[in-house]
């Protein structure tokens, strides 16, 4: 999961294999397989480098496990551009839907 940020300040993870694209226009816009968008606050080129670094701690922990038998855990994603919030913090408005999803 790589964690972004909504227009409001609210933090949110997102699973990076659902990803379809990712657009700036100038907000970026992520768009899900599910035909989701969500406007976030990082550029185009932050997503796309959380992306690759996503993938590349998974390559390397499957590595390690063929190699090894054991690998590390993966740790939780941690985002230090913006403070996070938590669920005890308050209700976070619903993500805002950009198209109604098709049936």
């Amino acid at each position: 999961m790589i964690l972004v940020t909504r227009l409001n300040g609210s933090v949110f993870a997102v699973n990076p294999d659902l990803i379809q694209r990712v657009d700036s226009t100038p907000d970026t816009v992520i768009t899900l397989v599910d035909g989701a968008k969500f406007v976030v606050t990082e550029p185009l080129a932050q997503i796309v480098e959380r992306v690759m670094a996503f993938r590349a701690r998974v390559v390397a922990t499957a590595h390690s496990l063929e190699e090894t038998g054991t690998a590390d855990v993966l740790e939780l994603p941690t985002h230090t551009d913006t403070q996070t919030t938590s669920d005890t913090d308050g209700d976070l408005p619903a993500p805002v839907q950009l198209h109604r999803r098709r049936p």
